[in-house]
């Protein structure tokens, strides 16, 4: 992460840098949280335009908060997900617990990072804002919010900080863009090999034309920001045979191969999809 960082900052671009450690109590995420700001400080010493992310939906990555012993477990398996929905949308008990870490760690990454800090919240996660400079949301869009997809940001809007969107996307495959994000629950990783659980057409058009409509509902709603997600997904690679296309699983712009590199880049293991390019003209004109 240093040594991108380091040469992401060299090419003149902002750096983010947004550590992930799954599944660890609070105090094994805050040391960890505490290493990275580290290492996001040595590179805004390099060059100052870095800001720190310090947990991406911790109510659902870090122990502690819902039941189940890993992030799979809490919100995949279909009788573990009724309870985790009702939990969050109705009881709304992660809340406090999360607050209270965040309220320990923010000024604790303070003492070690002296850029600006944010968080990646989910969109049901109430976060204590005044603790941080930028306000940072995962905001996909799905059919049980399509209508308000925009609107819905207003609230964050009225905080009088910054809003970022810190993750949006979809799959490449057709009724991707009615999942958002848990359109990656089509894989089938205890089965061997890893496959997908079900038949899917592949539809890397259909994941172009949303991502540049999200994108222009978002750049409407006057974000400050917005990070695709993702780039690249080597753990789910694209193959021929429909069921072991795990591509299909991942929200990645480029398609990965595990045993051969691509043709537009001979040198790179992985081959851009219709997306790709997509983004990369809804940016070159609106940067104009």
């Amino acid at each position: 992460m240093a040594v991108a960082a380091e040469h992401a900052l060299d090419l003149g671009l902002e750096v983010w840098l947004s550590p992930h450690l799954h599944d660890r109590s609070p105090r094994e995420t805050l040391d960890y949280i505490l290493r990275c700001a580290a290492v996001a400080e040595r590179a805004r010493q390099h060059r100052p335009s870095v800001v720190f992310v310090l947990g991406c939906e911790l109510t659902l990555f870090m122990k502690g908060i819902l039941d189940g012993h890993n992030s799979i477990e809490r919100f995949s398996k279909p009788t573990r997900l009724l309870t985790t929905v009702w939990k969050l949308k109705v009881l709304k008990t992660h809340n406090k617990p999360l607050n209270a870490f965040l309220a320990e760690a923010a000024p604790a990454v303070r003492e070690v990072f002296k850029g600006p800090i944010t968080y990646a919240a989910l969109p049901i996660e109430a976060v204590d804002w005044t603790l941080f400079d930028i306000i940072g949301v995962d905001h996909y869009r799905a059919k049980r919010n399509r209508a308000t997809y925009s609107r819905s940001l207003q609230k964050l809007s009225d905080c009088g900080k910054p809003v970022v969107v810190t993750e949006v996307g979809v799959c490449p495959y057709q009724g991707a863009e009615d999942k958002g994000p848990r359109g990656f629950m089509i894989a089938d990783f205890a089965a061997d090999p890893p496959q997908l659980n079900g038949d899917y057409v592949r539809d890397e058009a259909m994941q172009a034309r949303e991502l540049t409509d999200m994108l222009g509902q978002l750049d409407t709603a006057g974000v400050d920001g917005v990070f695709v997600f993702t780039f690249v997904t080597p753990a789910l690679p694209h193959r021929p045979q429909s069921r072991l296309d795990l591509d299909l699983a991942g929200y990645g712009l480029v398609k990965s191969y595990d045993d051969h590199n691509g043709n537009t880049y001979p040198d790179l293991p992985w081959e851009p999809k219709q997306s790709f390019q997509a983004v990369a003209d809804f940016y070159a004109r609106h940067t104009r």
